[in-house]
């Protein structure tokens, strides 16, 4: 008989509190990088997460994504629909530790994050009602299937796909998607990059990277030494990605900043989560490494491509997300979770990015189309060149001199 563990559960319940602390460090880190004007509607965009994919994932989501398989696609609304059947005694098919409505509440944090990491692609851009219409769909169409195929029993987990922490689940699928509607919508008419308060945004990058550590750990459902290496490897590959990212800055336009340290690190972060706790803590390095320089020379296509992604959604976590996924299949080593890397895993984690990059995209751009069946998903010109917040919020952050910036 499954009997709950305290320090598993306490665990859980740490980690599970870390990865929510995320989704409003993430909204910090966005709107320390916005212009003044849209500040507030970026924040409440990300907090909105909170609340609307919260009570969604109740309801449904959790059951499409982990309910009882249907043809390797998506889960069964029968199995966890309204929280049927999540009650607080254990689900051996999870873990024969922790009380399952645990489990429900950490995987319903990573459903939270992954919409609210698409916002930083379309800041002052997209109207806060087509907002809401995307993140619900989106959710339901794009993340729960996903989730389902690789963590849920779905076709890619069958077939041997892995993915520890959400290289694929999260990061693909969000930088893809994120990409997706910054094409859909077009460029801004003014594009300024000026950061309106970057010690805001190094808040917000300290409480990624602290979070990130349940993020990854947290995976392994228990305080041992899988969840120490994920820890320890997920501080390294972000340190690595820092001090490549400052050297690739340096190389190539003479200084280094605050800005490109931040990045860096997150890049780092999004790169190693899928293969936190597959590899060893010197693999995590290299990782890191080759994910600030594959990130950051994705800048390079981004231009060729005029994608005006704002805040570089798809550079950091997408790019980030492919690359670690892939890199498993090179650095994977059975002595920290039984899996080794080869040929074969590396071929089945490459398809796995190309599977849900295609679903990704297209499944995004027909959400757009059926949301912008009015043509009126984007913000009129008035209230793009003088911000969303007073025009859809009625507020100002700072209202520094009476005039919004």
């Amino acid at each position: 008989m499954d009997t709950i563990n305290l320090a598993n559960t306490g665990f859980v319940l740490l980690c599970t509190a870390l990865v929510f602390f995320m989704t409003p460090g993430l909204a910090i880190f966005y709107a320390g990088f916005s212009r003044e004007k849209n500040m507030l509607n970026i924040l409440f965009q990300n907090f909105i997460c909170l609340g609307i994919i919260s009570i969604l994932w109740a309801i449904v989501g959790f059951s499409l994504a982990f309910g009882s398989d249907k043809l390797g696609l998506i889960g069964s609304l029968n199995s966890f629909s309204f929280l049927n059947n999540v009650t607080s005694e254990p689900n051996s098919l999870f873990s024969s530790s922790v009380p399952f409505i645990l489990i429900f509440g950490y995987q319903m944090m990573f459903a939270i994050i992954t919409p609210a990491l698409m916002t930083g692609s379309f800041v002052g851009r997209l109207r806060l009602g087509a907002y809401i219409k995307l993140i619900v769909l989106w959710s339901l169409f794009v993340y729960a299937p996903v989730a389902h195929w690789v963590w849920g029993g779905g076709f890619l987990q069958k077939w041997g796909v892995v993915d520890f922490a959400g290289g694929l689940v999260v990061h693909t699928t969000a930088g893809i998607s994120a990409l997706a509607i910054c094409v859909y919508l077009g460029r801004r008419l003014k594009e300024d990059n000026t950061p309106v308060n970057l010690p805001l945004t190094a808040i917000g990058t300290g409480i990624l990277w602290f979070g990130w550590f349940g993020f990854n750990a947290g995976g392994a459902y228990s305080p041992d030494k899988l969840a120490a290496q994920a820890f320890i490897n997920t501080t390294l590959a972000a340190s690595a990605a820092m001090l490549v990212w400052l050297g690739w800055q340096k190389f190539t336009t003479g200084k280094v900043n605050l800005s490109g340290l931040m990045v860096g690190s997150v890049a780092g972060l999004a790169t190693i989560t899928p293969a936190a706790g597959y590899v060893e803590a010197t693999s995590a390095l290299i990782i890191g490494a080759v994910g600030a320089t594959l990130c950051f020379w994705a800048k390079n296509i981004q231009e060729y491509f005029k994608i005006d992604d704002s805040l570089e959604v798809w550079r950091a976590h997408g790019v980030g997300g492919i690359t670690g996924s892939i890199m498993v299949g090179f650095f994977a080593n059975g002595a920290v979770d039984g899996i080794n890397a080869s040929f074969s895993l590396f071929a089945k984690q490459t398809i796995a990015v190309a599977v849900i990059a295609i679903y990704s995209w297209f499944i995004t751009k027909l959400i757009l189309k059926i949301i912008d069946r009015n043509k009126d998903i984007r913000v009129g010109e008035q209230t793009e060149n003088e911000g969303l917040d007073s025009f859809e919020l009625s507020e100002t952050a700072y209202h520094l001199n009476g005039k919004i910036k």
